[in-house]
């Protein structure tokens, strides 16, 4: 969208663990994700690197409080909106799925049944913030342990109805794809081609950890190559989208990160 600060290639997620070393750091880093709710408050130490940041690269803003199968009774989207005009970005994100309920929060990505009123929900909670926030908005795919009851559709039947109600784009997490696909006994690639390829603004990529034959969404490791497989398949469907390095637990240096995100850039680029 012109005049918005686009993001082009691939990122990497700004934590807290990276706040000294990324303001020095030369090499290639083309754009910067942060979760909204650690900059709402936009003072102190946070401030400062954050407004350093945006002196060098773009910034988009990903949420994880949004909750947008239910209807938050706070001021949550007024907090979000000013961030998000700081950062002046194209788009800001969230997950498809609920955090809180009647005033209470969760303080997890909890998933929705796959029904028709989930999904009127979402599109009157997501097209809302849309409006509120003056950003277009994307939806991630979420990672889900067990399916809720009274499901009537799959999940790819539910992320598209989702998506068009809403008029929101799709941040594809191909980790939580790939978990839920091994999880519930799916073949990952098949999933990955019922989805609404057409609706990618975004990818995500990150690794997993295992608890018996279990695969969890942790983000604590480097990423897995089923998950490079479904990158390369991905952007063969679909050409170049912003991709992002999600590293949020078990954090290594830097510039380990930073070589994950070299990886997904020679293959985002290549022929």
């Amino acid at each position: 969208m012109a005049g918005f600060r686009a993001v082009r290639g691939v990122g990497i997620g700004l934590r807290r663990e990276f706040h000294d070393a990324i303001l020095k750091t030369t090499r290639r880093i083309d754009w910067l994700e942060i979760v909204a709710e650690n900059f709402m408050s936009m003072e102190g130490r946070p401030r400062y690197v954050l407004d350093a940041c945006l002196e060098r690269w773009p910034v988009v803003s990903h949420g994880v409080a949004a909750s947008v199968g239910t209807q938050r009774v706070d001021r949550y989207d007024e907090s979000l909106a000013r961030l998000v005009a700081k950062l002046d970005a194209q788009f800001f994100s969230d997950h498809l799925c609920y955090s809180s309920a009647f005033g209470h929060e969760s303080f997890d990505l909890l998933p929705l049944p796959f029904t028709d009123e989930a999904v009127a929900a979402v599109a009157t909670r997501a097209s809302e913030m849309a409006t509120r926030v003056g950003r277009p908005m994307l939806l991630e795919n979420i990672t889900y342990y067990a399916e809720m009851p009274g499901s009537k559709m799959r999940e790819h039947e539910f992320v598209r109805r989702a998506l068009d109600a809403s008029g929101c784009g799709l941040l594809l997490d191909l980790n939580n794809l790939y978990l839920n696909a091994r999880n519930h006994g799916h073949d990952a690639m098949k999933a990955l081609r019922q989805l609404p390829l057409e609706r990618v603004q975004q990818i995500h990529l990150a690794g997993y950890s295992t608890e018996g034959d279990i695969l969890l969404d942790t983000h604590s490791s480097a990423i897995a190559d089923p998950v490079w497989d479904l990158y390369r398949e991905t952007i063969k469907r679909i050409g170049q989208v912003p991709t992002l390095i999600e590293w949020d637990q078990r954090i290594p240096s830097l510039d380990a990160v930073i070589d994950e995100a070299d990886k997904a850039r020679a293959l985002l680029e290549s022929p």
